[in-house]
């Protein structure tokens, strides 16, 4: 541990110690030799202006008058806490094509400088954090911008959307309330003004955004919640009923750690299997996630749900009843 990363654990151990901590505590918690942990202890009090108070045979501790007011000047993290950090903005720039990347620039060189200053100009490679986007859809970082403040800064918002089941095109009048992020893709859930209902719109469909004058109605979270969360997957509206599927003993111990819905119940079969129940609206994207699973996967209730999976495998089949 460099002297860097011991005036932070120092720094954390005096922040949260309800009584004085001696010096040898502080060398197991250090690694280091009692000199460098009085040499820290020094620089500490002296050189950063922490409210370092006691004296070797009682301990030393934090003024607690002083200590709520007293922070390490600058950015001070632990080289695994900026590794992460390094991790979560190359997750951030390199998916949706990149979005965002000019604007994170700054925190980049910012990210670099501080690696820098632990590693003595040696060069991170990271070529060797991998972010590979699953089907994600193009994105116009200018609408993202618009519907990313008008849902932070609570003004309405007007815009195009061309509906995915449709492909027809209408003009909304908005009061946005959510971004989601949902498949590594972006969705505004908002209240849609025409309808008087609220809407969930992808991003990728918005055209033409302009901010309205008019503040964002405000609705209640419980409400949200209710709405559109209650249901499977990014479809909103109340649950129609709910989903049995059961996994066979070989994709049950995935299934069983997966999370497919806040109100999901699963259980191990005696043979084996898992049991999961969901609630759903509208039932596309769960048919899909159970289709995706091939044989290993069997649809149980309800049991027109269960029909409508059965003519969906059936016309599959059907596209390759000529094959050789």
């Amino acid at each position: 541990m460099d002297r860097y990363e011991r005036i932070i654990a120092m720094h954390r151990t005096f922040q949260a110690a309800r009584r004085p901590v001696t010096v040898a505590h502080l060398q197991d918690e250090l690694g280091c030799s009692r000199a460098t942990v009085y040499r820290d202890l020094a620089f500490l009090r002296d050189g950063l202006m922490a409210p370092v108070i006691g004296d070797g045979d009682a301990g030393f501790s934090y003024d607690r008058a002083e200590a709520e007011r007293f922070e390490l000047p600058g950015l001070w993290l632990t080289s695994e806490e900026l590794h992460a950090l390094v991790a979560a903005q190359q997750l951030l720039a390199r998916s949706g094509g990149g979005m965002l990347a000019e604007v994170l620039a700054p925190l980049q060189q910012r990210i670099d400088k501080l690696l820098d200053e632990h590693s003595g100009g040696k060069r991170w490679p990271l070529e060797r954090i991998r972010v590979i986007p699953h089907r994600t859809r193009k994105l116009d970082e200018h609408v993202f911008r618009l519907v990313a403040s008008a849902v932070l800064e609570r003004h309405t918002l007007g815009f195009d959307y061309r509906a995915r089941s449709t492909d027809a095109t209408t003009r909304r009048s908005v009061s946005p309330q959510r971004l989601t992020h949902y498949r590594d893709n972006w969705y505004l859930d908002a209240w849609d003004d025409d309808r008087e209902a609220l809407r969930s719109f992808s991003l990728d469909r918005i055209t033409a955004p302009k901010p309205g004058e008019g503040r964002a109605r405000d609705l209640d979270a419980a409400e949200l919640n209710a709405h559109l969360a209650s249901s499977y997957g990014i479809f909103s509206g109340a649950p129609k009923g709910w989903a049995t599927i059961r996994f066979s003993a070989k994709a049950a111990r995935w299934v069983a750690e997966e999370h497919w819905h806040s109100q999901q119940q699963g259980q191990f079969l005696p043979d084996g299997r898992y049991e999961l129940k969901v609630p759903y609206s509208v039932p596309r994207e769960l048919l899909m996630d159970v289709l995706h699973y091939g044989a290993d996967a069997e649809l149980v209730e309800p049991k027109a749900l269960r029909m409508q999976l059965r003519t969906l495998l059936q016309l599959a089949i059907s596209n390759y009843e000529d094959a050789p």
